[in-house]
């Protein structure tokens, strides 16, 4: 009870997330009569860990990028392809934002990055305000089921510590969530489409001269992912291998070739990635202490118990855990709530034979919807700020977008083959 108060307490005078995990760690363990060591060799075990070191160089290769004029050759690029559909524009955005996420692991960053090219654009192409207000604030987040995104990597990383019978690879990982991703980016488009054509917004003509003008100027962002993920998917390389290959590609084309960045800006830009990745690694390596804990005491197992007793169907379960991630999503980014709560409700969810990639997928693609979720997913804000708009006006403007994802996460949930066929 006191030691409860005490953390209670802690959460009210605002300390850092890690220190509360940490402390309920201690304690934990303190009244178990397990030495406290075991906190730091939990930590430790993390640098064991090769696939680890994906995170912070595809971190850093994301930042290099978005310092870049990468964000604006990807704008024209896919405006040459896509431009001429219904709704070209609104098109040329989602996916523009899905791909930019993806390679910066910050749907936030897609936001104040994207939205200085896309909102004006699309605002003098004749979209009302609301749509492209809802359009962007939504379409910042749609990158997280993407490779290489950093979300997809520490999943993996959490559940790979856990012991698990079925193996969670990165690789099948950076698979499973192509479909469900392309789901979602096609339902959006559906909807841009339906509405420009409500609204009778013009399209443009396709040049085939603007695209291969635009081809060429993008020719050295294009081939990334694709290297990328077909490495890392046939063997050729690892999860660590090519997010090193990354960073020395991105360093190489945006310093030496292109010049947009210049080798004095590297220092300021290593340490804005690092600080991210700093807060994320902490909090991971004394999360996995306090999983440990759990895990010896048979939280998962008692809570798993308890639940089973109440619900017996696996879709009730499955329904309840979408109300839960969507809250979640709310109130918590994406790097806490993997930590904190995957090592609680994985077990269960394996419980209720769910496969621990299919629950991967369906966690992200409930956090990417509570990025923008009223009244305080953590997207609103950003755009608020960036664009200059009542908060309450992004409410409104992100609730068609909100309900057609939530759509696309019901298919996601209860049809695991979206998720798994690629796999198999």
């Amino acid at each position: 009870m006191i030691s409860a108060l005490f953390l209670t307490l802690l959460i009210i005078l605002g300390a850092p997330l890690f220190a509360i995990i940490a402390t309920s760690a201690l304690i934990g363990f303190n009244s178990a009569d397990i030495d406290l060591s075991v906190i730091a060799i939990e930590i430790y075990r993390i640098v064991d860990t090769p696939v680890l070191l994906a995170i912070p160089l595809f971190t850093f290769a994301g930042y290099v990028l978005g310092e870049s004029q990468a964000s604006q050759r990807l704008v024209r690029v896919t405006n040459a392809l896509l431009g001429w559909m219904p709704g070209g524009l609104a098109v040329v955005s989602l996916f523009a934002c899905a791909f930019f996420t993806a390679l910066t692991g910050a749907s936030g960053a897609t936001i104040i990055a994207l939205g200085a090219i896309l909102y004006p654009a699309m605002k003098q192409a004749g979209y009302s305000e609301r749509f492209n207000l809802g359009l962007i604030t939504s379409s910042g987040s749609l990158g997280l089921l993407f490779p290489p995104s950093i979300a997809l990597i520490l999943y993996g990383v959490v559940a790979q510590q856990m012991d698990l019978e079925q193996s969670v690879a990165i690789s099948d990982l950076f698979v499973a969530g192509l479909l469900p991703g392309l789901l979602m980016l096609a339902l959006l488009v559906a909807w841009s489409m339906y509405k420009s054509v409500d609204d009778k917004i013009a399209t443009t003509k396709f040049d085939a001269k603007e695209l291969i003008s635009a081809l060429r100027e993008s020719m050295w962002e294009i081939p990334l992912p694709i290297l990328l993920v077909s490495g890392i998917y046939s063997g050729y390389i690892a999860v660590s291998e090519a997010a090193a290959f990354a960073v020395l590609y991105v360093l190489i084309v945006d310093v030496i070739i292109l010049r947009e960045i210049k080798v004095m800006q590297i220092p300021s830009i290593m340490r804005e990635s690092m600080v991210l990745v700093g807060g994320v690694l902490i909090i991971l390596g004394v999360s996995l202490a306090s999983t440990n804990y759990l895990i010896d005491a048979e939280i998962p197992s008692k809570l798993f118990n308890f639940i089973r007793e109440h619900i017996d169907s696996k879709i009730t379960f499955l329904i309840l855990l979408n109300i839960f991630l969507l809250l979640l999503g709310m109130i918590l980014d994406v790097f806490s709530a993997l930590v904190l709560i995957v090592p609680l409700t994985l077990p269960i969810a394996v419980g209720y034979g769910i496969h621990p990639i299919h629950f991967g997928i369906i966690f992200l693609a409930n956090m990417q919807i509570g990025y923008f979720t009223p009244p305080v997913g953590m997207n609103l804000f950003i755009a608020s700020y960036r664009f200059k708009k009542p908060i309450t006006e992004l409410y409104y403007a992100t609730i068609p977008f909100m309900l057609i994802l939530f759509c696309a996460v019901l298919i996601i949930t209860y049809w695991p083959a979206l998720t798994m066929s690629l796999l198999q």
